[in-house]
């Protein structure tokens, strides 16, 4: 998947949980790592926040759940 082609969604939000959980964590738990509030991650995940500083978490999430396919180099 690519990360540009994840629009903000319920769905993009389960599938961000589920690819932490896959990597043995949670979202809660990588939220808290990291500083921020999951209702945050939440919100930008399903599109409620969508300003510049939304959408960076958002893309942040999504490579870092492991749920979008690393971008090649042309």
């Amino acid at each position: 998947m690519k990360q540009n082609n994840l629009s903000p969604s319920k769905e993009l939000y389960l599938k961000v949980r589920a690819g932490f959980i896959a990597r043995g964590t949670s979202l809660h738990k990588w939220c808290d790592e990291q500083g921020i509030k999951p209702s945050n991650a939440r919100i930008a995940l399903i599109g409620g926040w969508d300003g510049p500083k939304g959408k960076a978490l958002r893309n942040q999430l999504i490579k870092e759940s492991g749920i979008s396919a690393p971008s090649r180099a042309a």
